[in-house]
């Protein structure tokens, strides 16, 4: 299971006195403002805890302000680096609800329960996810099959177990 989810990107400084413009990755921008600790992923460094000095929003970026930096200098090798929480400083689900980083090397079977394939990535289109399923029982180009994220194909998720059951639609493994 995962264990840190990301939140954010930092995407360049802001101003001269350390802040820096978040993209926010989360469903919810607003989190930020609850938000006393974040984890830096620094890369090399390793991942570093910061105190979450003061948050705005400015167009399509979070601006934050960390307690630890308070100079662009000390900022500015961060560009494009992510933010992250532990799993359990994320957002609560609610009953039925599950982190899409938690599906990925789900086992994906049809209605009768014979295997299809193990879920690879899960991808947000706007209208609907689509999750993308290696098929274990073929091999070569035709091993990847696009699974639309809608109750008529996606019958159940069992988080527990790592299944999900899909109805094979006509045209799926076309």
């Amino acid at each position: 299971m995962i264990e840190y989810f990301q939140i954010g990107v930092i995407a360049s400084t802001h101003g001269l006195k350390g802040e820096v413009n978040v993209f926010p990755t989360t469903q919810d921008p607003d989190r930020f403002l609850d938000l006393k600790k974040v984890i830096l992923d620094t890369g090399r460094e390793g991942k570093r805890e910061l105190t979450v000095e003061k948050v705005r929003f400015n167009k399509k970026f979070v601006i934050v302000k960390f307690k630890e930096f308070n100079d662009i200098n000390e900022v500015e090798r961060f560009r494009q680096r992510p933010l992250i929480v532990k799993r359990e400083d994320a957002i609560a689900l609610e009953e039925g609800e599950y982190y899409l980083a938690d599906l990925e090397g789900m086992k994906i079977v049809d209605e009768d329960g014979k295997e299809l394939g193990i879920l690879k990535q899960v991808i947000q289109t706007g209208a609907n996810d689509v999750y993308e399923m290696k098929r274990t029982d073929v091999e070569g180009d035709a091993d990847t099959v696009m699974i639309p994220g809608i109750k008529e194909c996606v019958k159940n998720i069992d988080i527990e177990n790592m299944i999900m059951t899909i109805h094979v639609m006509d045209g799926l493994f076309d």
